[in-house]
This record gives C-alpha cells, sequence and structure tokens, in this order.
C-alpha cells in the first residue's frame, strides 16, 4: 500500500498532460512501472489516480458484489465509468483523457491532492471552492468520523 504525501501545483498544456511533481513522483516510483487508473470520483467534481496495485485491491471488493443484483450492476457501471488506464512519458507527463478532462472542469491550473493511496486531480479553482466549503463543517465532520477511534491500548489516541 503506498501512502502519500501532500498538495501540489501545476498547469496542464494545451493537449491536456501535466508533468507529475517531482516530489509525488518520488512518492510513486516503486508503482510507476506498472501504470496508473484514472476515474471520476464518486462524490466531487474531480479525478481520482490509482496506482494499478491500489485499484486492483478495489476491484477484488466491487467484484464480489453480485451483478444480478440491480443497484450492485447499477453501481459497477457507474463505477466504472470512464476509467482508464495511464502511464507517465519519458518526460514524466501524463495525458488526461478529453471525457475526463471535461468531466473535472480541468483549466490550465491543476492540484494534485493527497488522499492516503489515491491521488486526487483538481482543476484548481474548484479545489479551493471545495476546501472553503469543507472548512465551515470540518470540526463536526472530524469528531464524527474519527472521535470514537481508539486503538492504542493505553486509551489515547
Amino acid at each position: 500500500m503506498v501512502n502519500l504525501i501532500g498538495t501540489y501545483e501545476c498547469k496542464a498544456d494545451v493537449k491536456g498532460r501535466l508533468m507529475l511533481p517531482s516530489p509525488l513522483k518520488k512518492q510513486l516510483s516503486v508503482v510507476l512501472q506498472d501504470g496508473f487508473v484514472l476515474k471520476r470520483s464518486v462524490f466531487q467534481p474531480c479525478l481520482e489516480m490509482y496506482p494499478l496495485q491500489e485499484w486492483n485491491q478495489v476491484m477484488a471488493k466491487v467484484n464480489k458484489l453480485n451483478r444480478f443484483v440491480k443497484k450492485n450492476n447499477d453501481f459497477i457501471r457507474r463505477f466504472t465509468a470512464g476509467v482508464k488506464v495511464i502511464e507517465l512519458d519519458a518526460s514524466g507527463r501524463m495525458l488526461i483523457p478529453k471525457d475526463l478532462h471535461l468531466f473535472a472542469g480541468i483549466s490550465k491550473e491543476v492540484v494534485l491532492s493527497s488522499s492516503v493511496n489515491i491521488i486526487e486531480i483538481w482543476d484548481k479553482n474548484n479545489y479551493e471552492r471545495a476546501i472553503d466549503d469543507a472548512a465551515v463543517d470540518f470540526a463536526d465532520l472530524a469528531e464524527e468520523v474519527m472521535g470514537n477511534v481508539n486503538d492504542d491500548d493505553d486509551g489515547v489516541s
């Protein structure tokens, strides 16, 4: 499992390519050769870039769903809509396919934000808006999600 750290700004060129920032590229060095899967985010107007090994773990869970249950089949179709396998070129650039580019509303300014084991790819304005919107209730969300987590034997989180 890859644990990624950082938020990076970069620019997309006219062809929809962007250069992976070197600190992020270093963190991904162990998985660069395997490639990545790029998909639409379920909850936000951004893209999610999975190292192939991480994608395979997610798909192992998805493959356990019974496809003869309509809800499961609908989920699988929407979850995998627009999924693309991508690789970095010799210069360290990745090409964002046009359909995904449009989905995320990516202009020239791009933010790559680590999200534990994947990278979210945002249009900079959309990212700033999402962060500002989330800041209002983040304390409540943090308490609700993490408030009862206590996995140390000494009772201190």
